[in-house]
């Protein structure tokens, strides 16, 4: 007697699916941050008027270097704490007898800031040598139109283009896989701070905006 196969919907319902090796992007608004942007705001311009700028990925545009502690006052001894929670919160530390322990680190924090005009951007790079890298944005650039300025921060898939290159107009059909082989963009967003994997290339966009863009990029190593 044969066996009768599933329905789509039989099937659909019966197939578990395991997602390996996720890439995480944690995002978390800073409470209050229209104050502490304030005064980061008018530390980093005056900063920026006073110092020339160094030049890493950043195609135009004013950075400094990464000594944003030694200078930025309370409000980046703040914002530095801040990262430092965050990151704690996104880490674990394996032992063998324990399993995954959550760490009280302190970490090695180095921190720059940026300043960017209409047409900056920054090619595609990584952080070698650190564990987490991040963004804070201190003013996205946009303006009372909310119009699209530009500047995303665009990540690339680290596995490559050969999902992609096979069929570009095949997707997997499941959740979180839809851009396998492609980039992805984070809008920024005033007060929000952004934490990834420091091996994650990822390049800035050309910025459009009339108004300064101005952020904080920082790398942690445990």
């Amino acid at each position: 007697m044969s066996i009768s196969p599933m329905t789509p919907e039989q099937l659909e319902q019966s197939i578990k699916i395991t997602r390996l090796f996720s890439t995480p992007l944690a995002s978390l608004e800073y409470p209050d941050f229209p104050a502490l942007n304030d005064e980061l705001r008018t530390t980093i311009l005056q900063r920026a008027a006073e110092t020339p700028s160094v030049v890493h990925s950043n195609e135009g545009g004013w950075q400094s270097d990464d000594d944003f502690a030694a200078w930025s006052g309370d409000a980046g001894a703040r914002l530095i704490a801040f990262a430092n929670t965050l990151a704690n919160q996104l880490s674990a530390v394996n032992s063998l007898e324990h399993g995954l322990i959550e760490p009280n680190l302190q970490w090695t924090l180095s921190a720059w800031a940026n300043v960017n005009h209409h047409g900056h951007s920054n090619a595609l790079h990584g952080h070698p040598g650190a564990f987490w890298s991040g963004v804070y944005w201190v003013d996205d650039g946009t303006d009372e139109t909310c119009s699209p300025v530009g500047g995303e921060l665009e990540f690339i898939d680290p596995r490559g283009m050969l999902p992609s290159m096979l069929a570009p107009a095949l997707r997997m059909r499941i959740g979180g896989c839809l851009d396998a082989g492609y980039s992805s963009c984070f809008v920024p967003r005033t007060g929000t701070f952004l934490m990834f994997p420091s091996w994650l290339m990822h390049a800035v966009r050309r910025y459009e905006g009339a108004r300064a863009r101005i952020s904080i990029a920082f790398n942690l190593c445990g």
